[in-house]
């Protein structure tokens, strides 16, 4: 078992010298975590191996060769972050405010199709409803009036009504 973790931990150290000439070859930034990746292995590995962590950050700093894009600075970096940090925010207020307008139509439709939501022709219903309130106060008033006729009517009957019973 040992000879076992000896051999795949001697694989692992060949590929990472192997990624780490090939990165140098195509002149590559190199980092820590980008030969890791290159080599598929964790960044742990590098870090437990002090020799090859040495000769990663020896070349990191070694002077880019004619060709190669020179190191980021770190003022830089930091630069970026903060922008980039300041722009998510701008978009995470932005994505808030979007999902805020979106809820509020949503609920509308809903309110609207469900049947309980006020109608869209709000000004023609107000003057049904005002028409409706004079029909209803003109049938009262010729209500009132048939009523007092036929009261009328009723009074002149039963009074000739005991007129003829009293002749009899």
């Amino acid at each position: 078992m040992t000879n076992g973790r000896r051999a795949d931990s001697a694989r692992r150290r060949e590929r990472v010298l192997t990624a780490l000439d090939t990165l140098l070859r195509n002149n590559q930034d190199i980092t820590v975590s980008s030969l890791a990746r290159a080599a598929r292995v964790d960044r742990t590995f590098l870090y437990r191996h002090r020799d090859l962590l040495e000769r990663v950050h020896a070349a990191a700093i070694t002077p880019p060769q004619e060709g190669r894009i020179a190191a980021v600075s770190r003022v830089s970096m930091q630069t970026d972050l903060a922008n980039a940090l300041e722009r998510n925010s701008r978009l995470s207020s932005r994505v808030r405010q979007l999902e805020k307008r979106l809820s509020a139509m949503l609920g509308e439709a809903a309110w609207t199709e469900s049947g309980l939501g006020a109608a869209t022709d709000i000004d023609q219903l107000q003057q049904r409803i005002t028409m409706l309130d004079h029909e209803l106060v003109t049938t009262r008033g010729q209500l009132d009036e048939r009523t007092e006729e036929l009261e009328a009517a009723r009074a002149a009957n039963r009074e000739l009504t005991r007129a003829l019973n009293q002749r009899a």
